[in-house]
C-alpha cells in the first residue's frame, strides 16, 4: 500500500499511531517532518533541566518512540511513513541535550537536526536504508540528531 492511498482517519487509529503521528502533525501535506519537529519544542520545555533527568526522560521517550512507530509502520503496511513523526520530535530532543533553551538555541537546533535528517549523510542514509522495524524508523533519526548535537556544542564552545 502507497503511503498517499492512506485515509487520514487510518493514520490515528489507536494510541501508538496518535503519538508516532505527533497527535496529527505528521498528516501535514507538505514537510510532515518539520512539522513533527515542531512538536519537540513545547515538548523540549516541559523536560527536566537536570541533564541526569533529561537523559532518563529521553530514553523513556526513544523506548516509547521504538515501540509506537513500529505498532503504526504495521498497522499501516507502510515502513516509515511520512507521517510517522515520533522519530523527529525525539531526535530535536537529542540535539537539544545540555544546549541552553533560549530562542536562538532552539531555532539553531530545529535548523542543524532537520538539515541533517533530511541530508542523510553517511551512515545516516546507510542505517535509514537497511534497518527496519521500529528500531530503524527511529535510529536513523537518532544518528542525524547526534550530529546536530554535536555541532551544537561547537557553537556553544565558540560563542
Amino acid at each position: 500500500m502507497k503511503p498517499e492511498t492512506i485515509k487520514s482517519s487510518a493514520l490515528l487509529q489507536g494510541p501508538a499511531n496518535f503519538l508516532a503521528l505527533g497527535g496529527g502533525l505528521g498528516l501535514a501535506p507538505k514537510a510532515p517532518g518539520t512539522f513533527g519537529t515542531l512538536l519537540g519544542i513545547p515538548i523540549l520545555f516541559l523536560m527536566p533541566q537536570a541533564l541526569s533527568g533529561y537523559l532518563v526522560v529521553l530514553l523513556l521517550l526513544s523506548l516509547i518512540g521504538i515501540w509506537c512507530c513500529h505498532q503504526c509502520a504495521q498497522s499501516l503496511g507502510v515502513h516509515d511513513h511520512p507521517g510517522i513523526v515520533w522519530d523527529e520530535v525525539v531526535g530535536y530532543l537529542i540535539t537539544m541535550i545540555a544546549v541552553p533553551r533560549s530562542a536562538l538555541w532552539v531555532v539553531i537546533g530545529f535548523a542543524l537536526f532537520r538539515l541533517f535528517d533530511i541530508l542523510k549523510p553517511w551512515p545516516i542514509s546507510w542505517i535509514d536504508r537497511q534497518v527496519h522495524g521500529g528500531l530503524g524508523i527511529m535510529l536513523d533519526d537518532m544518528l542525524a540528531a547526534l550530529f546536530a548535537l554535536a555541532c551544537m556544542h561547537v557553537l556553544l564552545a565558540i560563542f
